[in-house]
């Protein structure tokens, strides 16, 4: 199946980045949030981007009029799903409101559409009963920031079917990523369970006063070839983020370990989620 039409559910920072990504790769997409707050700052992203794309010498006029014109931002999910042949969920992890939206999504698209979760760590067969469309329910994971990083997770479950892993890779490809396709479901992927190790540590690291934030960041960058390190990571995709990933996985497993750090919660409970409420690990304007 050809895709044409995307609807992306979700226009916080991951959402707003993929319907740009998908806009620029010559797709319909309509992009969907029922915060108006939300969705105002992602049109603002939509116009303030393209526009300075232009402005270095990244884009021609006429292509980022083009992805303008391709992108379409509604509080109307009814509006943004009805004739989709893929949809893409970004909202927040957590299981039952991902259960509900896939539910009311099986309702509102076309037999044909793919309904895929932009979830970092939970796998599509616990999503895909709540439709009746399980062979076209899969997990396709980008990476914080969508606009630029080039991997994407397709995760094949048992329950996908050929069709669907080949069409979404597919979609991935045209959208300028590079795609890996996991042939069974586990938890946290690829990417995210080499980060997790190396993360868990450079808390218990920081936990044990072995070392600081910026010290820790600065080994993982010139001693292990790293771009950013562990705790500018964490302020880039969210300590929220790591922290409901966390609990989500303590309450799926009853296992202590699997707990959010002390640290994490902490900054949690504090609301110093990272570099989107201006301090985390580290302060920004």
């Amino acid at each position: 199946m050809e895709i044409k039409k995307i609807a992306v559910v979700g226009a916080g920072n991951m959402g707003h980045q993929i319907a740009m990504c998908a806009a620029l790769a010559g797709f319909q997409v309509k992009c969907i949030d029922n915060n108006p707050e939300i969705l105002t700052k992602a049109i603002s992203f939509a116009d303030t981007y393209l526009k300075e794309r232009v402005i270095k010498g990244k884009l021609s006029e006429e292509v980022a009029t083009q992805a303008r014109n391709n992108i379409f931002f509604t509080s109307s999910i009814t509006e943004a799903a009805q004739d989709a042949d893929l949809v893409i969920e970004a909202i927040i992890e957590k299981l039952d409101i991902k259960r509900k939206l896939f539910a009311d999504l099986d309702k509102i698209c076309p037999a044909h559409t793919i309904l895929a979760t932009n979830s970092s760590y939970i796998v599509s067969s616990r999503i895909a009963d709540a439709t009746n469309r399980p062979d076209k329910v899969c997990n396709m994971h980008f990476f914080n920031p969508a606009l630029v990083m080039k991997c994407v997770e397709v995760v094949k479950g048992l329950h996908v079917s050929e069709e669907t892993a080949k069409t979404v890779m597919n979609a991935a490809k045209k959208m300028g990523k590079t795609p890996v396709l996991l042939h069974k479901e586990i938890y946290g992927f690829l990417v995210n369970r080499l980060l997790q190790a190396t993360r868990q540590e450079a808390l218990k690291l920081l936990e044990m006063g072995v070392a600081s934030v910026e010290d820790i960041d600065t080994a993982a960058q010139n001693g292990l070839g790293y771009p950013m390190g562990p705790f500018s990571l964490l302020d880039l995709t969210g300590i929220d983020l790591a922290y409901h990933v966390g609990m989500e996985k303590y309450r799926e497993s009853g296992d202590p370990a699997d707990r959010p750090s002390p640290t994490v919660v902490e900054k949690y409970v504090k609301g110093e989620w990272g570099k989107k409420v201006g301090k985390g690990f580290y302060e920004y304007e």
